[in-house]
């Protein structure tokens, strides 16, 4: 009987993109970091994101592959439903003060959050620029034939591991 921990752990099937291109590889770590469960972990996520670069090109890649679509689609027809639902339900003066509300406490969020944010985004582009040179190392290696396929696919693989490890360790 499969526990819940078991189910979370789960390994997630690597693509071959994945061994070859950092880009690939830093997408994949986003990925499995944001499946970990990235709520826990909000601010080291979001320094992740803005310090990878990545935001546009997961969210092209997203659309183009089709994934996102759907999520997409029924975002804008939530959106749609919640927007007609709210004009008729805080209209007046009611309106008025929850949004004003809303946006109190958006911003007070960021004030709350921006320093550990932008202490992290520090910290994650120094772990990136690290895993980078040991990712070019390992591709190098393969390229000059020091390792086979199967060796450089299992290196990279630890390589993943440890970088959401070392991202855990961050907070």
């Amino acid at each position: 009987m499969a526990t819940e921990a078991e189910g979370k752990t789960t390994k997630t099937e690597l693509g071959p993109e994945v061994f070859d291109d950092y880009d690939a590889f830093l997408k994949q770590a986003i990925r499995d970091y944001y499946d970990r469960g990235w709520k826990s972990r909000r601010g080291t996520f979001i320094a992740l994101v803005m310090a990878s670069g990545q935001v546009t090109s997961m969210a092209a890649e997203s659309i183009r592959d089709g994934s996102g679509l759907k999520k997409a689609a029924l975002g804008a027809a939530g959106m749609v439903a919640l927007r007609l639902g709210l004009r008729y339900a805080l209209s007046g003066p009611l309106g008025i003060i929850l949004t004003g509300a809303a946006a109190m406490s958006l911003g007070g969020y960021l004030l709350k959050n921006r320093k550990e944010i932008t202490t992290k985004v520090g910290s994650c582009r120094t772990l990136i620029a690290d895993t980078r040179t040991r990712f070019e190392e390992i591709q190098g290696g393969y390229r000059a034939g020091r390792y086979d396929g199967a060796s450089r696919n299992l290196m990279v693989d630890g390589l993943l591991k440890r970088f959401l490890e070392e991202l855990d360790a961050m907070g």
